[in-house]
């Protein structure tokens, strides 16, 4: 049995996944954005996992847009990535998927059968006229994805995301009411990406009383250690991880097309480390049975 079907193995991951929300210090949850990333990423002893839905249209080869994946693509790589590597695994489910309420609740239950125990909700309509969803209505689809999810046979883990920075409306009080709404409807963990510095971050920590995730790459220069101190409870990278690999490739081909040189493989990540990373975990071995008697002769 794979990890996204075992059940027990799910509650064993959904119970660890929900309790480093409590621990003594914030812990980072990166973003692959495949089995293989999801395996390297395993290696350094990350305790969780999120995918990137960013990372995944940029891998199948489309920009990262409203409408540009569907559900059942994000739910298939996110049940790759649970089966790559056991870890507790929590995914963008971008808006929900759908118009009502009754969608986004279907979305949460798709997800769990998919082996994720968490997943983020977000408030944005991907309509260039109105990016940001009414709070009423916003509130009604997060509720909806609380209710699925105590329906679930497992804590499933609710992030609610107030979209306004990441939407272009730098609008920090709105973003807090939003926050404090989703909190008052049941989310487990609120999230308000592209927070732009450490007063902002505090300020949202502040304000509500759930654990508090923040989106980080290079441009705030903050440190874990820091973001602990402004309250903050999870750290994720977003799609920061995939593009730094877009990134390298990009840089690669500019030095061949550019140059005719072929220095960067002086940076490529040896091949046989590469395969080592890329191994899958040996099974634990089986206990040996009970009665001696009934083993099989030498």
């Amino acid at each position: 049995m794979n990890s996204s079907t075992d059940t027990a193995a799910r509650l064993r991951r959904a119970i660890a996944f929900r309790d480093l929300h409590d621990g003594p210090r914030p812990f980072v949850v990166p973003n692959p954005w495949d089995a293989g990333t999801a395996r390297v990423l395993a290696s350094f002893g990350f305790a969780a996992l999120a995918t990137t839905g960013a990372g995944l249209a940029h891998s199948l080869g489309r920009p990262d847009g409203a409408n540009q994946l569907s559900r059942a693509e994000i739910l298939a790589n996110a049940a790759a990535i649970v089966d790559a590597t056991g870890l507790p695994v929590t995914a963008d489910l971008e808006s929900g998927f759908g118009e009502r309420p009754e969608d986004v609740a279907e979305t949460i239950r798709l997800a769990a059968a998919a082996g994720l125990v968490g997943g983020s909700v977000e408030d944005s309509t991907g309509r260039d006229a109105d990016p940001v969803r009414p709070l009423d209505e916003a509130v009604e689809r997060v509720a909806a994805a609380v209710e699925a999810a105590k329906g679930l046979d497992f804590p499933f883990t609710v992030t609610a995301r107030a979209e306004n920075f990441f939407q272009g409306l730098p609008d920090l009080d709105d973003t807090i009411r939003r926050l404090r709404a989703y909190e008052a409807a049941g989310a487990d963990v609120l999230y308000a990406p592209g927070l732009p510095d450490a007063d902002s971050i505090r300020a949202v920590c502040s304000a509500v009383g759930r654990p508090v995730n923040v989106l980080m790459t290079g441009a705030l220069k903050l440190s874990v250690a820091d973001l602990g101190d402004l309250g903050v409870r999870r750290v994720s990278t977003g799609s920061a991880l995939s593009r730094a690999a877009l990134g390298a490739l990009v840089r690669a081909a500019r030095e061949i097309t550019e140059s005719g040189t072929f220095d960067f493989g002086l940076d490529a990540l040896p091949y046989a480390e590469a395969n080592t990373l890329l191994a899958p975990a040996a099974p634990a071995p089986s206990a040996p049975p009970a009665d001696r008697e009934s083993d099989p002769a030498p």
